[in-house]
């Protein structure tokens, strides 16, 4: 039945599409990934991470250290993580394969 489905809490589908991201974990009000990335490729991720969360109006954490580019997505004001920063982070997974094979 179509109503039991919907009647599932909204954070349920969210940590559902977030399982599916691989790599990314959730701690508290916030997800965050870490990607083994050179310089140029850690360059271009941030500039279309940017782009992608200028769009989704969040703003991510990106960090380079020791040849990882560190990025971490929280909710805004300490919220619930929302379909909006899955979205990014399914974002940035796209963004990433697309750097590591030179795209």
């Amino acid at each position: 039945m179509i109503r039991a489905l919907w009647s599932r809490p909204r954070q349920d589908h969210v940590s559902d599409a977030l399982a599916l991201l691989r790599g990314w974990t959730r701690d508290g009000s916030q997800i965050k990934r870490t990607l083994l990335l050179d310089d140029a490729q850690h360059a271009a991720l941030t500039e279309r991470i940017k782009i992608a969360a200028d769009v989704l109006r969040l703003r991510p954490d990106i960090r380079r250290l020791d040849g990882h580019t560190q990025i971490r997505i929280s909710a805004l004001n300490g919220e619930e993580i929302t379909e909006d920063e899955v979205t990014l982070a399914a974002r940035v997974e796209d963004v990433y394969r697309s750097c590591r094979l030179g795209g």
